[in-house]
C-alpha cells in the first residue's frame, strides 16, 4: 500500500473537547494530521492555549512541569533531519510530564530493514500512548494512524510536501500576537512553494482565519494547481506585494529536494526573491521564516534579528504550541 495515496484527515475517534470544557457539535478526533481538515474553532483553541503555555514557560522554573501527561508515553519518530521541530516536541512532552522516547532510524531496527509499520507495532506493544511522526513521504502519519487502535494518538510533525500542522499553528500564533486578529490581513508566502509543506499548512490555516494569502515564487517553483486547490492568489513578482503585505513569510530553498533547472542560480534567486535591505526599506511588513535559513539568499543575517523579524519568536513559540497540541490530542 502506498501511503501517499491516502487522503489526509483528522478523522476523530475519541471524545469531543472545547476550550470551556463543553463538547463541540460532535467534533471528535484522536490525531492531528492536517490543518486542512481541522475545524476553525479547534485552531483558535490551540492558538489560545499556546498563549497560556507561553506564559507558563516564562513563569515556571527550569524543572517545573505540568502533570497533564503524567503517566503517558510519547514516541517521537523522525525519519527526516530536524532540530527545531524535534527538540520542541521533546521539550513540550517533558514539560507536560510525559515519558518520552525518541527514535533515529539510523540507530534503530529500521536500519536492519524493519518497516515503519513494524516499528510502530513494536512500540505499540510496549504501551506507547502517542506517536509524533515526521517522514519524507506524504501521507505516512495518516497511514500509520489508520493501523493503530483508537486510543493511540498520532501527530504529524511534517510529511513529505503535504503538511506541517504545528508549524502553521506557531506561525499564526506569533502573527496574531504581533498584529491582533488576522482577519483581513495580507500574508505573502515567498519561495520554494513546490516543495513546501509549511506553505500548504499556512495557507489552509490563514484562510480559515480570514486572511488574504498570496504565494510568491518563480514559475518553476509554483505548482500549477495550487491557486485553485488552496484558494490563494499567486504571483511571480515579489515587488508587487511589498506595499500591501502585513507579513511576509520567507521559505527556505530546499537544496536537498531541488533538481537542475528550477532556477538559474542562487544569486539570481536572491536578486528576484530574496528579502534584501532595499526591499525591507520599501515594506512595513513583519518578517517570518520557518527555518533553517539560507543566510544571504532568502534573508540577510541582520534581518533575521531585526526589530520587524518574528523568527526567534517563532522558535520560542514552538514549545508552547506543541504543548497545546499534545494536551489537546489526549483530552
Amino acid at each position: 500500500m502506498n501511503p501517499a495515496t491516502k487522503t489526509a484527515s483528522n478523522t476523530p475517534k475519541t471524545k469531543a473537547f472545547s476550550p470551556n470544557g463543553s463538547e463541540f457539535s460532535r467534533i471528535e478526533r484522536k490525531d492531528l494530521l492536517t490543518i486542512e481538515h481541522l475545524p476553525t474553532e479547534v485552531i483558535i483553541h490551540l492558538l489560545d492555549r499556546s498563549d497560556y503555555y507561553l506564559e507558563f514557560l516564562k513563569k515556571s522554573g527550569p524543572f517545573q512541569k505540568s502533570k497533564v501527561l503524567e503517566g503517558r508515553t510519547v514516541a517521537n519518530l523522525f525519519f527526516e533531519a530536524s532540530t527545531r521541530t524535534r527538540t520542541s516536541f521533546e521539550l513540550a512532552e517533558r514539560r507536560l510530564g510525559a515519558d518520552v522516547v525518541s527514535l533515529t532510524p539510523a540507530v534503530s531496527s529500521l536500519a536492519k530493514g524493519e518497516s515503519v509499520l513494524d516499528t510502530i507495532r513494536v512500540l505499540e506493544a510496549m504501551k506507547v500512548d502517542a506517536f509524533v511522526i515526521r517522514h519524507n513521504v506524504s501521507g505516512v502519519p495518516k497511514f500509520l494512524a489508520e493501523q493503530l487502535p483508537e486510543d493511540i494518538h498520532v501527530v504529524n510533525a511534517g510529511d513529505g510536501v503535504h503538511e506541517h500542522p504545528t508549524q502553521a499553528l506557531l506561525d499564526a500564533a506569533e502573527m496574531r500576537a504581533a498584529m491582533g486578529d488576522l482577519k483581513g490581513k495580507h500574508i505573502a508566502i515567498v519561495g520554494d512553494i513546490l516543495h513546501s509543506r509549511v506553505a500548504r499548512s499556512n495557507a489552509w490555516l490563514l484562510k480559515k482565519l480570514g486572511s488574504h494569502v498570496t504565494f510568491v515564487a518563480p514559475d518553476t517553483l509554483m505548482p500549477r494547481e495550487i491557486s485553485s486547490v488552496l484558494g490563494v492568489e499567486t504571483t511571480h513578482d515579489l515587488d508587487s506585494v511589498l506595499d500591501t503585505a502585513d507579513a511576509i513569510m520567507m521559505l527556505r530553498i530546499q537544496m536537498e529536494r531541488q533538481a537542475r533547472g528550477f532556477f538559474p542560480s542562487l544569486e539570481e534567486y536572491r536578486e528576484q526573491y530574496g528579502m534584501t535591505p532595499e526591499r525591507m526599506l520599501r515594506s512595513n511588513a513583519l518578517i517570518l521564516h520557518p527555518g533553517p535559513i539560507n543566510h544571504g539568499i532568502e534573508l540577510e543575517s541582520e534581518m533575521v534579528y531585526g526589530e520587524r523579524s518574528l523568527v526567534l519568536r517563532q522558535v520560542k513559540r514552538g514549545v508552547a504550541v506543541r504543548m497545546a497540541v499534545m494536551e489537546w490530542v489526549f483530552s
